[in-house]
């Protein structure tokens, strides 16, 4: 006889303290998991005029040709909620708000979804994490356990960082996306499930094919569908649009008024490569929000983890006629042009001693291709406003 749709587990008797404890924890889990889905499904509700309130989408701001290709690529999926979609990007990207985008912008919205980090899971867990298991599958194995695909039932699974799934694996998750049907550890028996399966990597898994840590057969059912997120460097007209998004974020969970950037911040930021992406935009503006204490947002109160890039330090370089050199492909006739006597010096300084001089001519360098615009020759090194006056005053440049 099936149980009610409300009964999630069960034990058999006898019934042992740590059994019972264990099951009690699982539902507990579950409940909570229904609980952040129906809430997250609330948020998406249709208001009484017709429009979405919350839409994941929204959070995707900018208005360069990039990201507004990626939006529309969103609504075309959103009528074939049946299709895999692999997204690839750098770290910090947004690729998981892109699939929660085209899971909320499906006929699954009201269903789970459920994010998995491949590369969190240890490989000896995996099988019965993405699958579950049954009692006595194996050693340990005291109770049943729901997986993340019957978790995900009729909604959709997304699997960050797919590229770190354990090989072993990837020959059971390409069968339940070929037949839908999922087989827990140790059952004889499998269930079909009606899944949406998501996926994106910041590596490339044509590589990880070359060296035989991913199925090209998965790899090809995965792609199915693919999104190539840009970084933040590549669409920097998007800078300034997602740093008044992330104010207006933060000061509604501060309680506050967003405070404004100030021209001089904004040039600072647009001036900056972002190798953390919009993460890192994010993180940057929700502490210069609490440093300036509400006031607006001067180039001081941004703080950013890069600093003036220079060649690793065993590399045989010099700085030479505005950019590095690599001194073992240099011919002797080159060497011998411009300042022979500051480039020999180059040449016969270890690079770890040299490393100061070097950036010095490197902003000096800068500073006169830009005709003394401080702000312009920030953008041009690759670093922030705030960060060249600091080096300026390290060097004695006036």
């Amino acid at each position: 006889m099936p149980f009610p749709n409300r009964v999630h587990d069960f034990l058999s008797k006898p019934i042992s303290l740590p059994e019972l404890a264990e099951s009690i924890k699982r539902t507990k889990r579950y409940q909570a998991l229904l609980r952040e889905q129906r809430d997250v499904a609330e948020q998406h509700s249709t208001s009484p005029s017709g429009r979405t309130e919350l839409r994941e989408i929204d959070s995707l701001v900018g208005k360069s040709e990039a990201i507004q290709d990626i939006i529309g690529t969103i609504l075309r999926l959103k009528n074939n909620d049946t299709v895999t979609v692999l997204i690839t990007g750098e770290s910090g990207t947004g690729k998981e708000l892109i699939a929660r985008a085209i899971h909320f912008e499906s006929p699954r919205a009201s269903r789970p979804f459920v994010p998995v980090n491949c590369a969190a899971i240890p490989a000896y867990l995996a099988e019965s994490a993405f699958f579950g298991h049954v009692y006595g599958a194996f050693t340990g194995a005291t109770t049943n356990r729901t997986g993340h695909f019957e978790f995900a039932d009729g909604g959709t699974l997304f699997f960050d960082e797919i590229g770190e799934m354990p090989v072993e694996i990837q020959t059971k998750l390409l069968r339940v996306l070929e037949d839908g049907v999922v087989t827990p550890v140790g059952a004889m028996t499998g269930r079909r499930m009606d899944v949406r399966v998501l996926a994106s990597t910041n590596t490339d898994l044509r590589t990880k094919i070359e060296a035989g840590t991913f199925r090209p057969d998965l790899y090809f059912r995965l792609a199915q569908f693919t999104i190539a997120v840009p970084p933040l460097r590549a669409h920097p007209e998007d800078i300034p649009l997602l740093a008044d998004h992330f104010l207006g974020v933060c000061a509604t969970r501060m309680t506050m008024d967003p405070p404004i950037l100030t021209p001089e911040a904004i040039s600072d930021l647009e001036g900056y490569p972002f190798p953390g992406n919009v993460r890192e935009l994010k993180n940057i503006i929700e502490r210069a929000m609490i440093e300036s204490g509400g006031a607006a947002i001067q180039p001081e109160h941004l703080h950013f983890a890069h600093t003036l890039a220079s060649p690793a330090d065993s590399e045989p370089v010099a700085f030479y006629k505005g950019r590095f050199v690599d001194v073992r492909n240099l011919s002797l006739e080159y060497q011998g042009q411009g300042n022979p006597q500051g480039f020999l010096e180059a040449l016969l300084t270890p690079i770890q001693e040299a490393q100061q001089s070097l950036e010095r001519e490197i902003i000096l360098e800068a500073l006169r291709q830009n005709r003394g615009n401080r702000g312009q020759t920030a953008k041009a090194l690759g670093i922030g406003r705030k960060t060249l006056y600091r080096k300026l005053k390290e060097h004695q440049i006036e």
